[in-house]
């Protein structure tokens, strides 16, 4: 298994990339969220306008009770029923991973604004048999489909796996309805989204419901044994850290006629920022979970620059970022990503201490640990595929364990420094976190979102034009 279903491969040609994104929209008002994200269903549903959710109705729901997987009277365990939103290729990539690494578990329900999406159900059933059991009349389709999941009782677990812009409103009302959730990554887009995330954890917290997300090198053995390591001395004092994403394209969906500005930019989400937060914050967010995870916090703030040579005339996207972020005890990283066809890819992160450098590479290229003379002391190879079920076998376990693992404000806090960095360097200015947590205003959730209606004409950031809001 390989990074590409979850749209972070190094691609020759854009054109190579598979069907991996998610299309399943739709925000609703829960959780003391902006205004900007209240007024979304200006839309003739494929689903009645009418549907009550727990968030709706302002009180969270109480969970079902999920007995422990090896019971001590002898009978089996309690299955785990699942519900996902969004059936792309992170979808189904995210059901794979958990119905291979899991038992006792079944699919019960899905919601996807597109109908034919569900076609991955045969090949999923094909493989996994019993485990996928999802009846024709809990296959929702609609604006507000993600809202017959949440409702239903019988769905005790919800998969979040739609463009990330929709994510932290969705993560809200899963929590506010009673349910265990993974979250793809990254967990916001903006600090208003950021916000939201942050009151899900606790309510989660309170409502001892989990959460795990979609950052799946926390769970790749190379990566957890090294930054052990070095946390623990291996090489003395952490001076400065390199990290890079540089991959060679990225997917991108020509309009169909007929489609709305709002439909079209969901379809193709990756190249608008509303939707995908720009490639610092939709795939690099990996590296930079990796250093905030070895710098034991985030940062004090960014400066950074990067610009655009390749994209499509109507994306969004840069199509290079750099950044320095600046950390506490006068610590930094550098920093950059870039999609750009037919240049050098590379996907690593070095840590420089005063004894010695840690080199962890993406995917399975594995991770290092030399010392001040270049002699290896430390070295061990990489699984991402087993990362990513992983993650979700600690989130099954956690559930039956009574347990459960609620993780969104860790990666909420990478998902934000992203975000830093994109700030900065779309605005040219020198940004602080405190600035950007507790004071920026930036919320690009639409305020008048309507799916069948119109956006503005796409446009990208220029540095020095571009406030700082």
């Amino acid at each position: 298994m390989t990074e590409s279903r979850r749209n972070e491969t190094i691609c020759p040609t854009g054109s190579q990339q598979a069907d991996l994104n998610n299309t399943t929209p739709a925000v609703s008002d829960s959780g003391g969220t902006p205004s900007s994200r209240r007024q979304f269903l200006k839309t003739g549903s494929a689903v009645s306008a009418g549907l009550t959710s727990a968030a709706v109705l302002g009180s969270a729901a109480t969970p079902r009770v999920v007995r422990g997987a090896e019971p001590k009277d002898g009978g089996g365990a309690d299955l785990v029923r699942i519900g996902i939103v969004g059936l792309g290729g992170r979808g189904s990539g995210a059901l794979s991973d958990t119905l291979s690494i899991n038992d006792h578990i079944q699919l019960v329900a899905t919601a996807d604004i597109d109908e034919k999406k569900q076609a991955v159900l045969g090949r999923l059933a094909d493989k996994f048999g019993e485990k996928v059991k999802v009846r024709a009349d809990k296959n929702y389709v609609g604006i507000d489909a993600y809202k017959r999941i949440l409702d239903a009782p019988e769905v005790d677990l919800v998969l979040m796996t739609t463009p990330p812009g929709f994510r932290p409103q969705y993560v809200m009302e899963a929590v506010d309805a009673g349910k265990h959730v993974f979250a793809e990554k990254p967990s916001c887009v903006d600090p208003a989204g950021y916000r939201t995330c942050l009151k899900a954890h606790e309510k989660a917290v309170a409502n001892r419901t989990a959460i795990v997300t979609g950052t799946q090198y926390r769970r790749q053995t190379n990566y957890v044994e090294a930054i052990r390591q070095i946390h623990e001395g291996a090489i003395g004092d952490i001076i400065n850290m390199t990290a890079r994403y540089c991959s060679n394209g990225i997917w991108y969906r020509a309009r169909r006629e007929g489609m709305s500005d709002t439909q079209y930019q969901i379809y193709n989400w990756m190249h608008f920022i509303w939707l995908s937060g720009d490639q610092v914050a939709e795939q690099a967010v990996h590296n930079v979970d990796v250093m905030n995870w070895v710098m034991q916090g985030p940062p004090v703030s960014a400066f950074g620059g990067g610009g655009r040579f390749t994209r499509p005339e109507d994306s969004e996207m840069w199509d290079n970022v750099s950044v320095d972020f600046a950390y506490s005890g006068n610590r930094q990283v550098s920093f950059m990503c870039r999609q750009i066809p037919g240049a050098a890819g590379d996907v690593s992160n070095q840590i420089f201490g005063s004894d010695g450098v840690a080199t962890i590479y993406g995917s399975n290229r594995g991770a290092s640990i030399h010392d001040r003379n270049g002699k290896e002391v430390w070295s061990m190879p990489g699984d991402i595929g087993k990362a990513y079920q992983q993650e979700h076998k600690d989130l099954v376990d956690s559930i039956r364990a009574g347990n459960p693992i609620v993780e969104l404000k860790e990666t909420a806090n990478s998902s934000l420094t992203a975000i830093l960095g994109r700030v900065a360097a779309y605005t040219g200015q020198n940004v602080t976190w405190d600035f950007l947590a507790n004071e920026s205003q930036l919320d690009l959730f639409p305020a008048d979102f309507d799916y069948n209606g119109p956006r503005p004409k796409p446009e990208f950031a220029v540095p020095g034009q571009t406030k700082l809001i």
